[in-house]
Formats: structure tokens, C-alpha cells, sequence
């Protein structure tokens, strides 16, 4: 039956990324011809969180612009930077970013904010990982007691910063991926986090989605506290060198914005329930 579940894990993850880019095809408003619509490509934990909803009509009154929000994974917000399909991308996977520096796709990367990772759970914890603060120990535990996980699976700065830990601990990513007791959901984090409150699951989650989402789900943090948990944003305009008709004048003036002083309050003055979800990061 677990075999079953897998295999239509498998099918409706495959369904649902061929879903997103015809989507996407529909979507995506063609550049207006004074500009005015800049397209940024982001992450789930922005959007989901409420922060992209409390930000951006602020910098669209001052810009007299329109920001097209596009809230995928890390790993396609940044092949949507690479295909030049966006103007500007905010991201946190920093070996990912600097790569896309490197390679000519994108300029002008900057540190926007951080938040930090949690690891989430059942109250029966049947891992035993309760109160602990180091997340390597916490996935040897998991793996080792077979506890149901749900991850992200969508090549999201979440997932990438989960396999490392996998990896840290000495376990196999081929053998977790056959794993019956491993689900790769191939959702944004919220939905992850709805999947893993049904099956009553551990997860990985950036703290900031999890406070908005907590109540849904009912799964405390179980582990948290790790240095290697950092988890840092930072937003970075697409090449106008390998795209020269791509909206480089907006792009450039959401990255200041973002990293302005009053980008960097609004950032600092975001809450969910009274609880500060993100921290600006310090100007350079």
C-alpha cells in the first residue's frame, strides 16, 4: 500500500510541474511597453508567509508599477531567471545564487533578510527528537526509527538545505528516495506543511511559514536552534546582458528598494500573531 502511495506521489508531482509551466505560459503578462510591470520570481516562504503581500504595495506606490509575483521553489525561481522568463529573483539557497552569478545569468546580488529553519512533528514523537538542537542528530533518529517525513521535493532552498543534512548524517539520498517512510511531495511549504499536519509527519520548514501556518497544522517545533539551520535570503536582478529586453530599470528598483533603509523596516515590522517572521539583513 505504502508502494501505491509512493508511485501516485510520484505521478501527481510529475502532473502537477508540467501543470505549473503551461500555467506559467498563461500567465506571465508580456513586459508593458513603459515598463511598469516587473516580474519576480520567489519563493514559497514569501509569499506564503504574508510578507510579499505586506511589501510590495508599498514599493507599487512609489514605483508606479505592478509586481507580477511568481511563487515557485528556489531551483525554478532561479531557471525562470535563467530563461530570462523574469526580471528579478528572491531566493535563499546561497551556493545556488552564486552560481547563477557565476554563470552570466544574474547581477547585483544582494542580502535581503533571514529567518532560520525548524524541524516539525507529531507530539508522539516516535524519533525522539524533542528538545534537541543538533538537526543532524535529529535526521539520523528520523531515518533511523523509518518516521514518516514529508519533503518539499520541488528543488526549493528548503529541500536543498534537507539533503544536506541527509548527507551530513551518512544517509543515502538514493535509498531515502525508495524509502516507503519518505514522501516527496513536489508542493511549495505550505502545502507541505498541510500534508505533514494530515499524516501527522516530520518536516522542514523555514520558521516564518511555519508561524503562519501553525494553527492549521498542529505540529510543534521539535528541533531548532542549530547554526547550520541559518537561513538567508538574498534577491538578485536578471543579466540585462543576456536579456536585453527584460525589465532591468524595474529590477534594479526593487532591489534597492528591498535593501533600502525603509525596505529594511517594513522587513523588521512584518508579524504574524505578534511574532517577528523575518530579520533584515545589516546594510552593507
Amino acid at each position: 500500500m505504502k508502494h501505491h502511495e509512493k508511485n501516485l506521489s510520484t505521478v501527481y508531482q510529475s502532473v502537477m510541474n508540467w501543470l505549473f509551466w503551461m500555467l506559467l505560459a498563461l500567465a506571465v503578462p508580456v513586459q508593458a511597453a513603459d515598463g511598469a510591470v516587473v516580474r519576480l520570481a520567489t519563493t514559497t516562504s514569501t509569499a506564503n508567509s504574508g510578507l510579499l503581500d505586506y511589501l510590495l504595495p508599498q514599493f507599487e506606490g512609489q514605483c508606479s508599477c505592478k509586481v507580477h509575483v511568481i511563487s515557485v521553489g528556489t531551483g525554478k525561481a532561479l531557471k525562470l531567471g535563467e530563461d530570462g522568463n523574469v526580471d528579478v529573483v528572491l531566493v535563499h539557497a546561497r551556493e545556488l545564487e552564486d552560481a547563477f552569478v557565476a554563470a552570466g545569468h544574474g547581477v547585483e546580488r544582494r542580502d535581503v533578510m533571514y529567518n532560520d529553519f525548524v524541524l516539525i512533528g507529531p507530539e508522539q514523537d516516535p524519533a525522539r527528537v524533542a528538545g534537541g538542537s543538533d538537526i543532524v542528530v535529529a535526521m539520523k533518529k528520523i531515518a533511523g526509527s523509518q518516521s514518516r517525513f514529508v519533503s518539499r521535493g520541488d528543488n526549493s532552498g528548503t529541500e536543498q538545505m534537507e539533503k544536506s543534512y541527509w548527507t551530513q548524517a551518512g544517509i543515502s539520498l538514493v535509498e531515502i528516495g525508495k524509502a516507503n517512510w519518505y514522501v516527496s511531495a513536489g508542493q511549495g511549504m505550505g502545502e507541505v506543511l498541510m500534508m505533514a499536519g494530515e499524516m501527522r509527519a516530520y518536516t522542514l520548514t523555514d520558521r516564518g511559514t511555519y508561524i503562519s501556518y501553525r494553527e492549521r497544522i498542529g505540529l510543534p517545533i521539535l528541533v531548532e536552534g542549530d547554526e547550520r539551520m541559518f537561513n538567508p535570503y538574498g534577491i538578485i536582478a536578471v543579466s540585462p546582458k543576456k536579456y536585453p529586453d527584460i525589465n532591468h530599470a524595474g529590477a534594479m528598483q526593487l532591489v534597492n528598494w528591498i535593501t533600502s533603509e525603509q525596505g529594511r523596516q517594513m522587513i523588521a515590522s512584518f508579524r504574524v500573531n505578534g511574532e517577528q517572521l523575518f530579520m533584515p539583513s545589516a546594510r552593507k
